[in-house]
């Protein structure tokens, strides 16, 4: 864990669904956004999608990974499920409110809002091991 962890430290793998909706977007924005800020890396769901294997690999060995979803089909859950890469973090959009539809201007307050849940997700995982943010003693949300 970094020493903020509300920050990241590089080492967290991005996987976005990318798909053609708001939420697929969505998911797309935050996670470029993430790797502009530092907080983790945008990786290519599509190479592990077509079993290249410097890109399974290298998504089974990372150290931590989040994996977002636009909506409850689950492309990214069943890209991983198929290259038999373990499921460590997981989001789906729809679930955090945020309503599937055709409307490609995204709206600010929901990529941050995104980003939030990214975050979270990531620290939810980490607290009920015992090294989230109580852990970090960050604060983060």
């Amino acid at each position: 864990m970094s020493a903020n962890c509300c920050t990241g430290d590089g080492n967290v793998m991005i996987l976005a669904c990318s798909g053609a909706s708001n939420v697929g977007q969505l998911s797309n924005q935050a996670a470029v956004e993430l790797t502009r800020e530092g907080f983790g890396k945008m990786f290519c769901l599509a190479g592990i999608g077509g079993h290249l294997s410097g890109f399974v690999q290298s998504a089974k060995d990372v150290p931590r990974m989040v994996a977002v979803d636009g909506c409850s089909v689950g492309c990214a859950k069943a890209i991983l499920e198929q290259a038999r890469v373990p499921m460590q973090h997981y989001l789906v959009l729809t679930d955090e409110g945020i309503e599937k539809n055709k409307d490609f201007n995204l709206q600010r307050a929901d990529v941050e809002r995104v980003k939030a849940a990214i975050k979270r997700t990531l620290n939810e995982k980490s607290l009920s091991a015992g090294a989230g943010a109580a852990a970090c003693g960050c604060g983060c949300k």
